[in-house]
């Protein structure tokens, strides 16, 4: 999702939940996604995640960014689509279940995204997980030059 302030674009990023990003920032915001079945159609799978991750559904007209691949052999696919959060805005993301601290034998809850803003794109390079600036290019490039 982006948005336009005055004639400046901004990114919506979100912060992963849990314990191993708990004290982390730069590097590690992402784009809202998940993984999709064998066969399963990636748009729909995009529209489904943001809104697990977020509690809002996604909607407006989708554009296509392509894919990456990140460090770790990860390939990502992604689309961008004009938006804002809601006024006023609670996160509500899916959870996921861990061991923690490990090797206690406790299994805890843990929010999937603990965190989601904004970004002008100066901000959002630092924040973002590195492969997935190529993203924010290509997001720039779709866009009419006087609209970057």
């Amino acid at each position: 999702m982006f948005r336009r302030v005055d004639v400046r674009i901004e990114v919506l990023l979100v912060h992963p939940g849990g314990p191993f990003f708990a004290r982390k920032d730069e590097g590690v915001w992402t784009i809202p996604k998940g993984e999709a079945a064998d066969g399963e159609d990636l748009l729909t799978r995009a529209g489904i995640e943001f809104e697990e991750e977020l509690g809002i559904p996604a909607h407006g007209n989708w554009i296509p960014l392509g894919h990456i691949k990140q460090k770790g052999g990860k390939i990502v696919h992604a689309w961008a689509f004009e938006g804002d959060l809601p006024d006023p805005f609670a996160l509500k993301s899916n959870v996921f279940r861990i061991e923690w601290p490990p090797r206690s034998g406790m299994v805890r809850e843990f929010p999937e995204v603990d965190r989601a803003s904004f970004f002008n794109d100066e901000i959002a390079r630092v924040k973002l997980h590195p492969a997935q600036c190529a993203f924010l290019d290509r997001l720039h490039e779709s866009l009419p030059a006087d609209e970057r």
